[in-house]
């Protein structure tokens, strides 16, 4: 592609660009928490159908991907979970396919009260974009959706199809690229652009979810020796489970891209319920845990390693030893990945971040969970994460940088003229 071409595509990010920051913060407003996807999902299938793209939308349903070894539990109602396709396919095929993956979905907000402005209210200052679901991942989104537009308006089409996907269930098992999976869709390459500080994964941790429930025996306060604190014992499971997280921390050594995290294995005690009255002694808890695992360790591994743990330090504390905890797995029970070096995308991405940025692309590991994992591991495709410089992603004042998307924007348009290839118009 000549530089001129470049140019022209380049100087059309900066000429959209006040529109691409519009369509963010109108995705912001949605509160497409899980289970209220559905509203938003209606919305993109609009902005794509107006730009043209041959749409597809379509629910998730368990019976089509509960046979697939990437399934995660599901705990939830599917009802609202709908998963949104754009496709825009060239009159004939001479480049190289992609996806651009993006999800709509975000995590509750906590309480609106902390935040300097209401979450879903998204405002601009000091050029970042403040908003839950600002950085993750709404502006990768519209980043993709505008790369496109960058790529039209300077008077080109891409030579190869793109697919646009809007998905749901990132945030709590993966099942929504994993269905998109499942329906079919595949390209030569993916990008998805989490909020990653300009820079690409290199390799990502697994996660899983689950729940241990432990029962109690009740009893009036002031015959407290009587009863069985299921509260209390819920102590003792966590610190088993954080015993197992230590272990598996000090084995980092023998993980390549993970050696030199300080801590890549986390155990998250996200949630914990029980009891039902001040005065009477609790007869039930149940404590919800997210757990990471290193790339080659499988979620059944992990499965077996929990609930061995737990079940081990049931056998050695008499009050459980006969009503043992129940463990219940309730969501993400998904592998991480290692993207392989030297791929030609990576090259590609290399070259026009290089382009934009007038420095050398630079990756790392992370111990968060990605959608990846599935075209990675199961779809076998070179799957490049990279997106803009963030803040507080699932904290309060979530907030992304404008000054970075507009970069990340102009490497993704590059990528895809480069990777696609491109043809006037007028000749597409």
């Amino acid at each position: 592609m000549d530089t001129q071409a470049e140019a022209k595509i380049l100087a059309a990010v900066d000429d959209q660009f006040a529109a691409q920051v519009q369509l963010t913060q109108d995705l912001v407003r949605f509160p497409s928490l899980r289970g209220q996807e559905h509203t938003i999902q209606d919305f993109v299938y609009e902005v794509l159908r107006s730009r043209g793209a041959v749409m597809d939308r379509w629910r998730i349903a368990e019976h089509d991907i509960k046979h697939h070894p990437g399934f995660s539990p599901i705990d939830v109602s599917y009802e609202n979970a709908w998963n949104v396709v754009g496709s825009f396919r060239p009159r004939s095929e001479s480049g190289r396919s992609l996806i651009l993956n993006a999800h709509v979905d975000v995590v509750p907000t906590g309480p609106a009260d902390m935040w300097t402005a209401p979450p879903f209210e998204p405002i601009i200052r000091d050029g970042w974009l403040f908003g839950r679901g600002s950085a993750d991942m709404k502006a990768g989104l519209a980043a993709n959706i505008f790369a496109l537009d960058a790529i039209r308006a300077a008077g080109f089409a891409a030579q190869a199809t793109v697919h646009i996907q809007s998905v749901v269930e990132e945030e709590s098992t993966g099942n929504g690229t994993l269905a998109a999976s499942v329906r079919g869709y595949r390209a030569d390459a993916v990008i998805c652009p989490e909020p990653e500080e300009e820079k690409l994964v290199r390799a990502n941790a697994g996660v899983v979810w689950f729940s241990v429930r432990l029962t109690g025996r009740p009893a009036h306060t002031r015959e407290m020796a009587e009863g069985f604190n299921a509260i209390d014992a819920a102590y003792g499971v966590i610190a088993a489970l954080r015993e197992l997280e230590t272990r598996w921390n000090a084995e980092r050594s023998r993980h390549r891209y993970f050696e030199d995290l300080e801590h890549p294995i986390n155990l998250n005690i996200g949630r914990i319920e029980g009891g039902d009255w001040n005065s009477m002694v609790p007869a039930w808890c149940t404590v919800h845990c997210r757990l990471a695992m290193y790339p080659g360790t499988s979620a059944q591994q992990v499965r077996q390693a929990v609930e061995a743990c737990v079940k081990a330090h049931a056998a050695a504390t008499p009050a459980l030893a006969n009503n043992p905890p129940v463990v219940r797995w309730t969501g993400f029970f998904c592998e991480g990945y290692v993207l392989a070096e030297g791929t030609d995308a990576e090259r590609v991405l290399a070259d026009a971040h290089a382009r934009v940025f007038a420095a050398p692309l630079e990756s790392f590991t992370t111990p968060a969970y990605l959608d990846a994992r599935v075209t990675v591991l199961y779809d076998k495709i070179p799957t490049l994460v990279y997106g803009p410089r963030s803040r507080n992603i699932h904290g309060i004042d979530e907030a992304v940088d404008l000054a970075s998307v507009k970069r990340i924007s102009k490497t993704i348009a590059l990528f895809v003229a480069r990777w696609c290839g491109i043809a006037p118009t007028s000749a597409a």
